[in-house]
This record gives structure tokens, sequence and C-alpha cells, in this order.
């Protein structure tokens, strides 16, 4: 079974890559927040420190591309391969209005004579590996046979499916009948994604599709850090171990990042996530939130570590 960390936007960044790489090894790949690039340019300042080889030492990284033109895309992956990188993913799963409202991410499957077009165009002029990140349609699950269809015309690394439809956004659950319509009809390797959030959720799903050949988790990763190393047989996360990442973060932004506003932000998203870990944290939470200051954070969550014991999900 291969493991892979879900890109989330605005917190699996580079510093974040890192440290949990050190901290929780096990990954078989990380995959960056989308680039968006422009014909102007491939990638913004802030991208491209995101892919430098420097910043991402160790860690095996696939950058992700958010696009519907064929030029920018190609750009964009040479660039990356100039880096050293082999493969490159091209997001078709981006639920997100704005987004979906350029005809990118999950509002391309609307258009699948295009998505065809487009796909013609990059395999013609890159030699690369691709991988594509997709939902099952755009309004309706039968969109997926169509686009399944066009997938199979080409040789990609591995299709990673979301079986959910735009619409959902996070809601409702996977259509797992879907999934298994890929299962048995796709050409490519394939890699699931969605709502593994913790080892009960994962061993149902490997009970239902044991030949599975990998998986990708976002947000079960985020709220456990160490879920991949339960999952593989080892040990539950230990209390000591996730202050010992927290810090180990904490340090890492203030290294890079510019007052304590910008850091905070970074962390308190990600207190989102693993507050679920200390159910009687409400009130310690709280005051995490309300932080202003670093060193009034620092105590905060000096307290939440000090008064409670974490509890990992089922």
């Amino acid at each position: 079974m291969l493991y892979y960390f879900a890109p989330m936007e605005g917190i699996t960044g580079y510093v974040f890559r890192r440290i949990h790489r050190e901290c929780f090894p096990g990954m078989d790949k990380y995959f960056t927040p989308f680039l968006t690039p422009s014909q102007k340019k491939a990638m913004t300042p802030r991208e491209n420190r995101d892919v430098l080889p420097e910043n991402n030492q160790e860690v095996p990284l696939v950058p992700q591309i958010l696009t519907n033109c064929a030029e920018d895309f190609i750009k964009t992956a040479k660039n990356l391969q100039e880096y050293g990188y082999e493969e490159v993913n091209l997001n078709l799963g981006c639920p997100s209005g704005t987004v979906v409202s350029k005809k990118k991410g999950s509002g391309f499957l609307e258009f699948p004579e295009e998505l065809h077009r487009f796909l013609e165009e990059v395999f013609q002029n890159l030699d690369m590996k691709i991988s594509i990140k997709t939902r099952i349609g755009k309004e309706e699950e039968e969109e997926f046979s169509e686009l399944l269809k066009i997938y199979n015309e080409y040789p990609l690394e591995e299709l990673i499916i979301h079986p959910r439809v735009q619409k959902d956004y996070y809601k409702n659950k996977p259509r797992m009948e879907v999934y298994k319509e890929a299962v048995s009809g796709s050409k490519n390797p394939l890699c699931y994604n969605g709502d593994l959030f913790t080892e009960g959720y994962f061993r149902r799903f490997t009970e239902e599709f044991p030949d599975t050949r990998a998986v990708m988790i976002g947000r079960g990763l985020l709220v456990n850090p160490a879920l991949v190393r339960q999952l593989q047989g080892g040990k539950e996360l230990e209390k000591e171990e996730l202050k010992n990442f927290h810090d180990k973060l904490l340090l890492g932004y203030e290294e890079v990042m510019d007052g304590d506003r910008a850091v905070l932000f970074k962390m308190k998203e990600l207190w989102c996530y693993m507050g679920n870990l200390f159910p009687e944290g409400k009130k310690n939470l709280k005051k995490i939130k309300k932080a202003q200051h670093l060193p009034e954070y620092r105590e905060a969550v000096q307290g939440m570590f000090k008064d409670l014991e974490i509890c990992i999900p089922e």
C-alpha cells in the first residue's frame, strides 16, 4: 500500500512537509497545494519558493498544477522538470466556487471535449510522468463514465479519484459505486481519496477494496499526523510526539515568516484540525484561538498539553 499526503491549501507548504517528514516518516508522496500558472509567468514567487528543491530535501514531492490552458500547464511542468521533478499532477478536483467559475479544477470536468484536447496537447509536448486528481463530475455522478473513457486514452502515472461531484463540496458521502466503476474500468493505476479520517474508516474501506494500491489522506493526517504509521501497524500518536511536532512547526514558521500575526494564522489554522485530539479542551482551544501574540499563544498551548490527554479518533 502506498500512502500520499493530500495537498491542503494554506497548510501543507514546504515548512509543514519538511517537519512532518522529519517527525513522521512513512509517506510515499506529498503533493503541493496547487500552482496557478498564467500566460505571464509559470509560478508566483511564493509558489516557486514552495517547490524549490532546497526547501524540499528528502521530501518525495509531486507539484500539482491548476489550469485549463495546456500551454500554461506545459510551460510550468517544464520549469519543474528543470528543478528535477519527474512527475506533475493536474488538479481536476478543487470544488471552490471561485476556481470552478474560471472553468478550472472540478469546473473543467463540465467540458469533456475541451479536457480531451487539453490532455492530448499535454501528452504530445511533455516527456514526464503525469497524474490526475479528479472528482467524478460537476453536477451528476453519471458524468464519470465519459470522463473515465477520456482518462483511459492516456498513459497516466496514476488516476487519483475523490468520488464526489463538485456540487457536493465535502458534504454527503463519497459515491463508492462510482469508484467501483473506476476499479473495474480504469486502464491506469488508481489511488483513492476521500474521508479516510481514522483507522476505522481506513479498515472499512480496505475490506471493501482489498486490492487498493494507493490512498491519499488529507484531513485525517492534519488531525493525527501519525495516522499512516498507525495504519502500517505502528504505535498510535503520543502526546509528547505531538508537542514536539507542534514546537518544530512553530519554530519553522518563525524562521521564514515576519511577525506574530502571520505565524499565528498558520498555527491556529492547524488547531482547527489538531484540536479534535483534545475532546475536553474547548476552553484551552478558545485561549489558543484568542491569542494575539506568540508568548500568549505559547502559554495557551502549554496549558493544553499540560492539562489534557490526547484521544485518538477511532
